[in-house]
């Protein structure tokens, strides 16, 4: 449900920049990529370049020849590895290591986010991406990556006890800065497509891609970190 409504949201989005995107196809094989790589069904290639030929073979049919074909197409397959597979990643850091371990990424990007809002009030003097995201600061940011690598170093002790400590704290600092580069790529979504939310469907927290953007860039990694940890 969060994959089928984020990719709405993101639509949305690509339509105000006039991007033409198959929203019916596009919203299954984002479904199919989220179930796929989290049940481990269907070979996550096996998606994408089923996309890319449904997408490719639709271009054709359209008879418009331009400029705006690849766009489109780029448009169309893009958010198959931008929200699809990250979400399919939780599902399968779930299946390998259970709900602490998505509840530790969780709480990661959450501390993150609120210790950038408030070290950033506090300290902020120096703009981050001000082109992008005006309000947030490098200390901000500095900030959001002390306290989300610490948060997920000292949960990854008791959830990942396996995890070599120095790992854990790198990758920690690795999931905390993805997170944040997350919430600035889709700050510049919107404002390129000049709209403050993906959507309203959150009261006074805007739309469902708005809550997860920083889970959709951190997600894979931790997802590889998971993963080597069970193969060791």
């Amino acid at each position: 449900v969060a994959a089928i409504l984020a990719f709405s949201e993101y639509a949305a989005i690509v339509s105000a920049l006039g991007a033409r995107v198959p929203r019916l196809i596009i919203a299954a094989a984002v479904a199919a990529a989220c179930i796929s790589v989290g049940g481990g069904y269907l070979a996550t290639e096996t998606i994408l370049m089923s996309a890319v030929i449904v997408v490719g073979a639709l271009a054709v049919a359209s008879g418009s020849p331009g400029a705006a074909v690849l766009r489109d197409i780029a448009a169309s397959i893009f958010p198959i590895a931008y929200i699809g597979l990250p979400l399919g990643a939780i599902a399968a850091v779930r299946a390998f290591a259970g709900r602490e371990a998505v509840l530790l990424l969780v709480l990661t990007i959450v501390i993150s986010d609120s210790a950038q809002y408030y070290c950033g009030r506090t300290f902020g003097r120096r703009p981050l991406a001000p082109s992008i995201s005006p309000n947030k600061t490098l200390e901000g940011a500095i900030g959001g990556l002390l306290f989300g690598t610490l948060a997920m170093t000292l949960g990854g002790r008791w959830v990942l006890p396996e995890a070599p400590l120095l790992l854990l704290i790198l990758v920690s600092a690795c999931i905390a800065t993805l997170g944040i580069v997350g919430d600035l790529f889709e700050s510049l979504l919107k404002r390129s497509a000049g709209v403050k939310d993906s959507s309203n469907i959150i009261p006074g927290h805007g739309g469902v891609l708005d809550r997860i953007d920083s889970w959709l860039f951190a997600a894979p990694l931790y997802y590889a970190f998971i993963r080597y940890l069970h193969s060791a």
